[in-house]
């Protein structure tokens, strides 16, 4: 056989021509072969070594010459100080019985001693450190016993030596070896010593107080380490401003600062508050050696800024000064809290620790506040104390006053200082900080003004002044002109110069943005519509900081070109690469796209790490959030009372929308391949409380470190929900847009994205959106159980009926359903549900649900207008029901009975939910803030329940026509408040026990409420505090439990689609009157009524449709709720009406009726030939309120 195709035996000869040795078993490197091939490349790494061999002998004698004079010199000085060391023990007697004791005889004596001290003297040697207490006590007997020391140049030098070598022995870590009185007097030396050298050691000022701090702990000489404090902060040193860099990072970081922990308003009366302002604001400098950010633990630095709140508001009480924020001391706070924020925001409200914490977690990891802990310890009372002074009313208020005193004028636009920007910085921070305080703080500022130089005879309205302050910055001008440029505004700079100036710019903006926040919830529509007007001497404080509707349209444009942009650009903002979404089915379903989609989210975090302004913890999610709250205030606005023209809020031109809705629909495809990646995020009870309604009794089962870990494990899990939200924002834009700002896109346009998102869910869930298809699949199915989505409902009982059928499908109910109705004689009504029956049974659920009742507990109420909304008072009605029949409370029983009423709740969301799945109109009319709700779901913040939704006064009016009329009269009241009105922060519930008894039950609004009374100052935080009563905080489990229904059927995320407004026209349809025309056009006919060749319409139709034509507006509306059970045409218009709408005929008998098969929208229709009995015939049947007997 021959070894190769070619016929040839003979072994080809290998050519090498690179020199290099092709030999595997060759040996490598330096073990080469002396017998290897020298090639070219070995031949200059050999040359190379010898070089280097040769550079290293040239070097080898000059170094072994530094070698030996280091050498020398150290062996010359060793012996020089054994010289002089020799000198000093004859000198003292030291080592010998004749050892002096006493002071020194004369100064001369005293200085040979100490300069021959200074020279040898080691701390690393403990005879030496004998030798230094030895020479203390006589230099203190010296010092006593003269009567005048005169310290003169010669003597600074050797103090200062003596002094360095003190502070490195009392530096040790351990000073048990030397004794406590040792240590006294070592101490008492140290500051005599620092009296003729506190000029030089202030350089040494670090090592100097770090060694005090250590004396400490063995020291209990008070007086002594008092006078060591304050030693290098003599105000008679030039240089102590250098000594307070190391009193503040080794002294004011301690709990305990020696000899003053009892006093601190004696330290602060010895201190310079200006000088330890200027040494914190070089020490906490990023370009500082010595950076306390970095370089010192939460802890410490929770000390630092007490103490240095404490210094600055000790020195203005001192000073008899105002206590307005200096510029200074705002930079120093801002910085601290600002790195401290999450640790403050954690600790601020826990006044002790509730449970202890593990011994085996290390201390330091407990400070630090990990959110991994089950425990958070208590700020120290004195921290706690004065973090809290921070947010006064005088402080926040100051700001204002100095931000217009730095600002300046030019032409009509105010230019704002770096002063003011910093103050601005600081005013942010804080509102980042003290969440829980937020409401004050923004009222603070609000409530301030600011004096200008474009009217010096009149206060300018703090809104008025940030609007004009803001609109005249570059980032304003070139976001409203183009909103591509927020890209560039937001992304972070190589120049710092341009960043300050940016970063300047920003917190401007955003703290109006804070402020105008709050004017929006106390500002009713009267007073926002009127800011085109001049407001009147005796305007109210709100009407005066109104912006024109010309500002309010421009500030619109603005916030519109910036929310797009940071939604549409948010990849290229985080600077994440987003690849191109694949719109292959391999890609949406299979694995490898799932595996793929969340490679790069932690890249997607990147978003939330770049700070906008330069302010710790305002990202550009939280900007994100705050620009897109405000814009949806004021589109809420433009909803309720329209002062816009009408395409002002489209920003269609950016998109392609002949693409759109494929576009967005391919995003929602891509979103459920991400979540599948994820995993199912756990649904979290909507009995459990949430953050903000802590206080409330409800009971939870299990200790409280069972409730501490079901707390961590609700924080893992928005943890796990917040990284998939950032990602998915970055990938999805479109669909973020339509959660968020969905007023961007045309009203029709996101009707039919809706459509189209349940058709995908249909399909997705079924396999098919066909309902037969779907049934006869699972009948056939081995594991299938079609029973479940069958029920037989009694006419008197749909509701009750309903409930315990369907409750528990959960999700299960997006599927068909079939029902059968009985009537109160258990006689079965004919028909078959093809999808009438179901529309019949749903609408008179709603009906039954949501009807007035005179009986107790109704799940909904319904105000002056007829608006509907869940019933305040139904949980805690209950609870007041269950103690008068004796049931325990936090018992199994009292919980069940408590569930109950949320699950119905539930459900009743469940069957909306249904209805809007379905496309069944339904006649029912809620109230706006309620719908509100609905809508901020599943877009702002992306939040959970309705925790997305802030009250305000405007929504009272939908609750409560009287009450919103008093708070209106409350916050415009000229006169003095506290006295004629006599409130408190209080409110009162009266609870409906029995038709002719009740219950009144007093809650306070704040903590201690009850003794705060309502005055002109704080009647906006009563105002806003009422309102998140009656419309949030009362009503919260049952609302919670009713969107959890409803979410459960319908996304949270399509619902925020959609303004009040629309849900209502997608819930009820539109008001407008039914198109003849558009029902005619679009009627399909069959039988004798089917159009033939010719193209005419049955003589018998043309009547009909004549009759229709001339029939009231209500009476077509019955018409149609007899053909197709819903009075209302479908929002796109009868095209969109599955199945369509169909006549046939039903035999030529005059005297008989029409009927209907609601199933499939047909109309039965004899062959009448008379107009006048066609019209009589059908309005009886439409009438006669039958059920399916008829058909």
């Amino acid at each position: 056989m021959f070894p190769t195709f070619t016929g040839s035996a003979r072994a080809k000869r290998q050519v090498n021509l690179s020199g290099r040795n092709n030999n595997p078993f060759a040996a490598y490197g330096g073990l080469q072969s002396s017998h290897s091939v020298q090639t070219s490349q070995n031949a200059i790494a050999h040359a190379q070594q010898e070089r280097i061999l040769r550079d290293q002998e040239r070097k080898r004698p000059p170094a072994a010459i530094r070698i030996q004079r280091t050498w020398r010199g150290h062996d010359s000085r060793r012996h020089v100080k054994n010289q002089w060391k020799q000198e000093w023990d004859r000198r003292e007697g030291w080592g010998t019985r004749h050892l002096q004791e006493g002071p020194y005889a004369t100064a001369d004596e005293c200085l040979m001693q100490l300069r021959l001290l200074a020279q040898f003297a080691s701390a690393r040697s403990q005879t030496d450190v004998w030798r230094t207490h030895h020479f203390a006590k006589r230099y203190s007997a010296f010092l006593q016993n003269a009567v005048s020391v005169p310290f003169a140049n010669a003597w600074t030098y050797p103090t200062f030596r003596l002094a360095k070598v003190l502070i490195a022995v009392l530096g040790k870590h351990d000073l048990t070896i030397i004794g406590t009185q040792t240590v006294s007097n070592l101490l008492s030396l140290l500051n005599a010593l620092t009296t003729s050298s506190r000029q030089l050691l202030v350089h040494y000022s670090p090592d100097y107080y770090r060694s005090i701090r250590n004396v400490a702990r063995y020291c209990r000489d008070k007086d002594a380490l008092r006078l060591a404090v304050l030693a290098l902060l003599n105000p008679d040193n030039s240089r102590a401003d250098s000594a307070y860099v190391g009193f503040a990072s080794e002294i004011l970081t301690q709990a305990h600062v020696p000899g003053f922990s009892d006093d601190p308003q004696g330290l602060s009366r010895h201190i310079s508050y200006l000088l330890l302002a200027s040494a914190l604001d070089e020490s906490l400098s990023p370009s500082s050696p010595q950076d306390l950010i970095l370089s010192r633990s939460h802890e410490e630095l929770l000390w630092l800024l007490s103490y240095f709140i404490f210094s600055r508001n000790e020195s203005r009480k001192n000073d008899q000064a105002t206590l307005e924020p200096d510029a200074q001391y705002v930079k120093i706070v801002s910085k601290l809290i600002s790195f401290l924020a999450s640790d403050i925001e954690k600790r601020i409200d826990i006044l002790h620790s509730a449970i202890a914490p593990d011994p085996s977690t290390p201390r330091d990891t407990l400070l630090l506040g990990s959110d991994a802990l089950p425990h958070t310890e208590a700020l120290p009372d004195f921290v706690r104390s004065q973090i809290l002074s921070l947010i006064s009313q005088d402080n926040v208020s100051g700001l204002l006053t100095r931000i217009g005193a730095s600002a300046t004028l030019s032409g009509r636009s105010i230019v704002v200082s770096e002063e003011a920007s910093a103050l601005a910085s600081y005013a942010l921070t804080l509102l980042r900080v003290f969440p829980k305080r937020k409401d004050d703080i923004q009222m603070w500022l609000y409530r301030g003004s600011t004096l200008t130089q474009i009217d010096s005879q009149r206060n300018l309205p703090a809104t008025k002044y940030f609007f004009q302050a803001a609109t005249s910055t570059t980032i304003f001008h070139k976001i409203v002109k183009d909103p591509r440029e927020t890209v560039d505004m937001l992304q972070p700079k190589s120049s710092k110069t341009v960043m300050s100036a940016r970063d300047q710019e920003w917190r401007i903006i955003l703290l109006f943005l804070e402020m105008y926040t709050f004017i929006l919830r106390v500002m009713d529509d009267e007073e926002f519509l009127a800011g085109s007007s001049q407001p009147t001497a005796g305007a109210s404080w709100t009407k005066q900081n109104a912006l024109s509707l010309d500002q309010i349209a421009t500030l619109i444009v603005f916030l519109k070109n910036l929310a797009f942009s940071m939604y549409w650009n948010a990849a290229e903002i985080a600077g994440i690469e987003v690849k191109e979404t694949s719109t292959s089915l391999a890609a949406y379903f299979g694995k490898e796209g799932a595996r793929n989609s969340n490679v790069d989210t932690e890249d997607s975090t990147r978003a939330d790490e770049l700070e906008i302004g330069g302010i710790s913890g305002m990202t550009v999610t939280s900007t994100k959030d705050l620009v897109t709250g405000v814009l949806r205030m004021l589109y809420e606005r433009d909803s309720r009372r329209k002062f816009l023209p009408k395409d002002h809020w489209l920003m269609t031109k950016y998109f392609e929308m002949d693409r759109f809705i494929g576009s967005v629909v391919e995003e929602e495809e891509h979103k459920h391949q991400i979540e599948d990646s994820y995993g199912d995020a756990v649904e979290e009870d909507f009995y459990e409380m949430d953050d903000e309604d802590s206080d409330i009794d409800m009971p939870l089962i299990g200790t409280q470190r069972a409730q501490q870990i079901r707390n961590m494990e609700r924080l893992k899990r928005r943890q796990h929900n917040s990284s998939r939200r950032k990602y998915l924002e970055s990938v999805t834009p479109r669909l973020k847009i339509l959660e968020n700002m969905p007023f961007f896109i045309p009203f029709f346009t996101r009707v039919q994205i809706f459509r189209q998102f349940v058709a995908l869910d249909q399909v997705r869930r079924r396999g098919t959106a066909n309902a037969d298809e779907w049934r006869f699949a699972l009948m056939n199915s081995p594991t299938g159980n079609i029973s479940k989505h069958r029920a037989t409902v009694r006419r008197d009982y749909i509701f009750d009926d309903a409930y315990k059928s369907f409750y528990d499908l959960g999700e299960g109910l997006k599927e068909p359903i079939q029902i059968r109705f009985v009537d109160k004689f258990d006689t079965v009504e004919e028909g078959i549900d093809g999808g009438g029956v179901t529309k019949e049974f749903l609408t008179s659920v709603t009906n039954e649900a949501f009807g007035a009742t005179d009986g107790l507990e109704s799940l909904f109420e319904e105000n002056d207008q007829h608006f509907m909304y869940p019933n305040p008072t139904a949980v805690e009605e209950r609870k007041e029901t269950l103690r008068q029949a004796l049931y325990k409370e936090g018992s199994p029983d009292w919980d069940e009975n408590i569930r109950d009423l949320l699950r119905r709740y539930e459900f009743l969301g469940r069957i909306m939910g249904k209805c809007l799945y379905e496309g069944i109109l339904v006649d029912i009319h809620f109230a706006p803030f309620f719908l509100l709700k609905w809508a901020l779901t599943g877009g702002a913040s992306s939040a959970s329940k309705e925790t997305s939704y802030r009250a305000n006064l405007n929504d009272i009016r939908d609750l409560d026509e009287g009450l919103y009329q008093g708070l209106l009269q409350l916050k415009n009241y000229p006169g003095d408040v506290e006295k004629d009105f006599s409130l408190n922060l209080v409110v009162t519930d009266t609870l409906r026990l029995t038709p002719t008894q009740s219950k009144t039950i007093t809650r306070e609004l704040r903590p201690g409420g009850e003794s705060i009374p309502v005055t002109n100052a704080n009647r906006p935080i009563y105002i806003t505090a009422m309102a998140h009563h009656r419309l949030q905080h009362q009503p919260r489990f049952q609302t919670n439990a009713f969107l959890k229904g409803l979410g459960t059927i319908v996304s949270p995320n399509w619902l925020s689609m959609f303004n009040q407004s629309e849900l209502q026209t997608l819930i009820a349809g539109s008001g407008a009157s039914v198109s003849i025309s558009n029902l005619r056009a679009h009627t399909q006919y069959g039988g004798v009524y089917a159009i033939g060749d010719d193209g005419m319409e049955h003589p018998s139709i043309q009547l009909f449709w004549n009759v229709m034509e001339k029939l009231d507006i209500e009476d077509v509306a019955k018409v149609l709720k007899f053909v197709t059970s819903t009075p209302r045409a479908p929002l796109l218009g009868f095209g969109y009406l599955e199945p369509r709408f169909s006549i046939r005929d039903s035999g030529a008998d005059q005297t008989r009726l029409p009927s209907t098969s609601t199933c499939v929208n047909l109309l039965k229709l004899p062959i009448y030939r008379d107009e006048k009995v066609l019209r009589e015939r059908l309005l009886y049947s439409v009438n006669s309120g039958a059920g399916f007997n008829l058909s």
